[in-house]
């Protein structure tokens, strides 16, 4: 079978380097995009986009309800609306192409729309599934100290608990966005990989004061035992070292790391070992929003504790990180005064 299309790929490349250049688009979403179409060549057989024909969007819709993810299930309803929605929007950018004008219309495009019933399905919320405080704390709790490689990543999982900061973001952070002074960390977009290169400062949540005293504890074994100065990585990757003939990384570099694999495996590892499920990075922000809850804050301060995980509306905070399951519904539900009591 044909594995590519050499005109294919060519117009391929201005789209990306439209989305990159005039969309702002990261990497991440590119790759997507890039998957997307690919799926769509697969099931065209890699024929011209030129070529296009309207049966060809829903083949493409009986292709993605036949494929299988990489467990070998069904891909999900949210993953078949994605896709959907990034070929669409590559034919419509096809369709104001010199060309392609007299090829495809945006209103042909629209075919690539997924039914109203799937789209529902996809959008609908499951429930959120995160760690609560008293968890988190006894994840840390049990993770070991004895070697340099593990203090690392206990003062890792101190330092997402007590910021919130974006598993992508932890691995890039330098000592010089550390404020142990004044209790903040430095957000700086085009140097720590935040969300769509947002920069903004982070102070540290009052969290379990032993998350505090770890992490500091790290900080200054970086700066004064270490001695590395303000543009080494604060958590950073293992160098490899030859010993007694065999290659070691027991040691740590200096060096970022390039994505945020190891800050999941981090994760992911410590709550296994307690026998908690595999939480990510990312759950500690739900969590954390839990807290900002608990605590009956007044409302400037919910404002503040939104702004400190990056938000600047605080209904992103209520809508994404603050979850109300069907048990907690009911609770608050109940617990309403009925008005023909008083």
């Amino acid at each position: 079978m044909r594995k590519f299309n050499a005109e294919n790929e060519r117009i391929k490349i201005d789209y990306e380097y439209y989305l990159r250049e005039s969309k702002g688009r990261d990497e991440n979403t590119i790759d997507k995009v890039r998957a997307a179409l690919v799926k769509f060549e697969e099931s065209t057989k890699f024929k011209p986009f030129k070529k296009f024909r309207i049966e060809q969007a829903r083949q493409f819709k009986d292709h993605l309800k036949r494929a299988k993810n990489a467990h070998g299930k069904p891909l999900s309803y949210s993953t078949v609306d994605q896709t959907l929605r990034m070929v669409r929007n590559f034919f419509e950018w096809l369709a104001g192409r010199q060309g392609f004008k007299k090829v495809i219309t945006y209103a042909e495009a629209k075919y690539f729309n997924n039914n109203a019933k799937d789209a529902i399905a996809a959008h609908a919320q499951n429930p959120v599934q995160f760690p609560s405080t008293q968890a988190a704390y006894h994840a840390f709790q049990a993770m070991s100290e004895r070697t340099e490689i593990e203090r690392r990543d206990k003062a890792m999982f101190a330092f997402v608990v007590m910021t919130g900061a974006r598993a992508g973001a932890v691995a890039s952070f330098r000592l010089k966005h550390i404020n142990l002074i004044d209790g903040h960390v430095f957000q700086k977009g085009g140097e720590v990989k935040t969300k769509n290169n947002k920069t903004f400062t982070t102070w540290f949540f009052p969290m379990h004061s032993d998350y505090l005293r770890c992490f500091t504890a790290w900080v200054n074994y970086l700066r004064h035992d270490k001695m590395y100065g303000p543009e080494d990585a604060l958590f950073p990757k293992p160098q490899r070292r030859l010993v007694n003939g065999k290659f070691n990384f027991d040691a740590l570099s200096g060096d970022i790391y390039a994505n945020a694999s190891q800050v999941n495996k981090v994760f992911k590892r410590a709550f296994m070992q307690v026998q908690l499920p595999a939480y990510t990075p990312h759950s500690i922000r739900k969590t954390l929003g839990q807290e900002m809850s608990d605590r009956n804050l007044p409302l400037d301060a919910q404002k503040a504790w939104s702004q400190n995980l990056g938000h600047e509306n605080f209904v992103t905070t209520v809508s994404s990180y603050l979850p109300v399951d069907d048990r907690r519904q009911g609770e608050l539900m109940k617990a309403l005064k009925n008005d023909e009591e008083d």
